[in-house]
């Protein structure tokens, strides 16, 4: 397209970009973060024990209702992982997910879906996952969904210099993710036994996901919801500046 410049760089090289070499690490312990939307607000929920508590209940209720087995709904806070949650203007927790890092133990989609990670990271890949993600339906909207991605594609890409996002889903979700987030198809169906359900594997290159953000608004899909690049780089220097977080 006239006017287009071609980013020919690699993106495991591009990503060294994105984290000054000397950079503190991110702190998530900050009670007074808050990534504000219409009558809701995103929190760090790791180091405040109410948050992970309604965070829990939440997975445990949404899970139970749909047959499935939550026993990593109660699972505490883990060096390398992050969990959010979407509070509506009460307070209540409707919404949350947990970003994983990869680390000495891997990630836990790998009890199912270890080659297929371990292909990705022997290339150079810096993997993470996306677990216990839990939306209630009649409180959540579009737009949540969206920063909640986006606060993780920021965390896990800008932050912690990730290069690919996994997440194992019911295999009738899967298309949604497909088509709303970019994912792609990365392991067979299997059953999950930390849920007791059928689950496939999908990926997201995250520079797949830089790529979408920079042509937001150009489909239907949950990027068109996204921050702007100005909101998102400053929200990225917030979280790499722990002492920002108490202003």
């Amino acid at each position: 397209m006239p006017g287009m410049q071609l980013d020919t760089a690699s993106p495991h090289d591009r990503v060294r970009a994105f984290r000054p070499a000397h950079a503190a690490p991110p702190s998530t312990a900050q009670g007074s973060f808050r990534l504000l939307g219409k009558d809701y607000s995103i929190r760090f929920a790791d180091h405040c024990e109410l948050l992970r508590t309604r965070t829990s209940e939440l997975v445990e209720r949404l899970y139970a209702h749909r047959g499935l087995y939550a026993s990593h709904a109660h699972a505490t806070a883990q060096t390398g992982q992050t969990t959010l949650a979407a509070c509506d203007s009460g307070g209540e927790v409707f919404g949350t997910l947990t970003l994983g890092l990869d680390g000495a133990t891997g990630l836990l989609a790998e009890s199912l879906y270890g080659p297929q990670i371990d292909a990705v990271r022997r290339a150079g890949g810096r993997v993470c996952e996306v677990t216990r993600l839990a939306m209630d339906p009649a409180r959540s909207s579009n737009e949540a969904i969206a920063r909640l991605f986006h606060l993780t594609f920021i965390l896990a890409r800008l932050v912690h210099g990730m290069t690919d996002l996994f997440i194992e889903v019911h295999p009738r979700h899967s298309a949604f993710y497909r088509r709303m987030l970019g994912y792609r198809e990365a392991g067979p169906e299997c059953i999950c036994p930390r849920v007791g359900a059928p689950a496939v594997l999908l990926h997201l290159p995250l520079h797949d996901a830089e790529q979408r953000i920079r042509a937001r608004g150009s489909d239907r899909s949950l990027y068109r919801l996204f921050m702007s690049e100005d909101e998102q780089r400053a929200l990225a220097e917030r979280l790499l500046c722990p002492t920002a977080l108490l202003s």
